[in-house]
């Protein structure tokens, strides 16, 4: 298995190509989003793939209940166990002895993601660019809400937003994504893009996101925090800050029986 190296996940140095070209997408996808031709054909992509996927919801059946649940809040919380464990399995994705470097890093590309979202959320609301979800325009669409009115009270399901540009979700999925990509190969990286794109289709499916959302909003924000995280020395930096940071504890998690022994503490 390849293993991250210190150009990518822990890169100390400016990698301004890379950087650049995480950028040019970026704008380019923004911009075919915004132009009007191009425009038409994302609109139209956008409602065939919600009906396809949420007009099987009316039927009920397995096909409403899974994705009722996959849209229940508590939910979330168990997909970001997931992928942190993923993550922190050692010699999964990355070598035992890298997996918390990995993890500290990773935790900086987020930072700067969630900061980048900040200011894109005044340049939305600036240029008039935000939309309500689909399950608010479309006639007749099936709401997860309506449908399972007993677990909405419960556990507060997610199929609708007011403003729903960009799909915040979709970006700390692909974010996550792409940022383990750097070291997975073969049936991991499968493995990676498989579990990401299962994630995000709770939400497409209840109509919550349109498509575009996750796929010009979301793809967006994952390439900027994934330029300025990973291809600048930001990662490495809060990295090694945080090793310095979390060494006394770490020392004291060590001498426990089981904890001790995982790869997040021991760093082998």
């Amino acid at each position: 298995m390849s293993t991250v190296t210190s150009t990518h996940m822990l890169n100390r140095q400016w990698r301004l190509r890379p950087l650049l070209a995480c950028h040019i997408a970026a704008l380019l996808l923004l911009a075919s989003w915004l132009w009007q031709p191009s425009r038409q054909l994302w609109d139209r992509f956008d409602l065939a793939l919600f009906n396809l996927l949420n007009q099987p919801v009316h039927d009920g059946g397995l096909w409403a209940h899974a994705w009722a649940i996959g849209s229940m809040r508590p939910v979330d919380m168990a997909v970001g166990l997931v992928m942190l464990a993923v993550m922190l399995k050692a010699d999964l994705i990355f070598d035992a002895s890298q997996v918390r470097r990995a993890l500290f890093a990773f935790l900086g590309a987020l930072l700067v993601l969630l900061l980048i979202r900040v200011g894109f959320a005044e340049l939305v609301k600036l240029m008039d660019w935000q939309r309500p979800s689909a399950s608010l325009v479309v006639e007749g669409s099936a709401r997860l809400t309506e449908l399972f009115p007993g677990w909405e009270e419960r556990w507060d399901m997610k199929d609708s937003a007011s403003r729903s540009f960009p799909g915040d979700h979709a970006s700390v999925l692909l974010l996550w994504a792409a940022f383990l990509s750097f070291a997975a190969r073969g049936w991991r990286l499968l493995l990676i893009w498989s579990l990401a794109l299962l994630f995000m289709l709770p939400r497409l499916v209840a109509g919550a996101h349109w498509a575009s959302d996750a796929l010009v909003g979301g793809v967006l924000l994952s390439l900027l925090g994934l330029a300025w995280g990973c291809f600048t020395p930001f990662a490495a930096r809060l990295s090694d800050a945080l090793e310095r940071l979390c060494a006394p504890l770490l020392q004291r998690l060590a001498r426990l029986p089981l904890l001790g022994r995982t790869s997040l503490i021991s760093g082998r």
